[in-house]
């Protein structure tokens, strides 16, 4: 059976997306910063802060002692802040460069080092279509995963002579826990953005995800921005 490592499987995609896998017949090695919530014999939780260097470049180590190969990384753990930029405070920012940007950017180096050795497996980063849109009032946020979405191209070109493919899904508003924070109006301004009637489904997010996960894809260096025209 396949082996995926997905961050931020306490909830929302993070935990959507691994209910997906472990269906499909992967096995899926989740963490987050709190408790797992998912009880399946195919699944195991750790506790991780996905921007703690040494911790990140530990438990890859752990896990691969314990499970073998990777397949398939799925980076979701992620930060939101909604802050007009004249007021956003510079550890706000710095937040959001840690945990969108930097535990991308370390998930992917440790992961990908044992990849090398096998000769192949799949990267898939989570990013917002609030970066093509260039959001108002998520400068931070927009900034962050646009730092993501950079990666993901030049890691696609880096990674590509050992046959590890590497992409990104950049979802649109879909009810999770971070979307429930955010005023109803801003949610249905930004489906007008989109040019939607209603929010993404979770399977519509997932499929795209589960899609370059998959052994027999050949896709990478692609950019998809779930709800919109045009992705790269």
């Amino acid at each position: 059976m396949p082996l995926a490592l997905v961050t931020g499987t306490s909830r929302g995609i993070g935990k959507a997306l691994a209910l997906r896998l472990l269906g499909a017949g992967w096995r899926v090695e989740g963490c987050s910063r709190g408790e797992g919530s998912i009880d399946h014999t195919g699944y195991v939780h750790s506790r991780l802060d996905v921007a703690d260097e040494a911790a990140v470049v530990a438990h890859v180590a752990a896990v691969g002692r314990r499970a073998g190969r990777f397949d398939g990384l799925g980076n979701n753990a992620g930060a939101a802040a909604m802050n007009a930029f004249l007021l956003t405070p510079g550890s706000v920012a710095e937040a959001m460069m840690r945990v969108n940007y930097l535990g991308a950017f370390l998930l992917s180096r440790e992961v990908a080092k044992s990849m090398v050795r096998h000769r192949g497996g799949s990267i898939v980063n989570l990013t917002t279509v609030a970066v093509p849109l260039a959001l108002e009032g998520e400068a931070a946020y927009v900034a962050s995963k646009a730092a993501v979405e950079a990666l993901t191209l030049v890691l696609a070109k880096e990674l590509a002579p050992h046959g590890i493919r590497v992409n990104a899904v950049g979802p649109g508003p879909v009810d999770t826990a971070l979307t429930r924070t955010v005023p109803r109006d801003k949610l249905a301004a930004l489906r007008a953005r989109m040019g939607r009637d209603r929010e993404l489904t979770m399977g519509e997010v997932l499929d795209p995800i589960a899609g370059f996960l998959d052994p027999a894809s050949a896709l990478t260096g692609r950019i998809i921005h779930v709800g919109l025209d045009g992705s790269r």
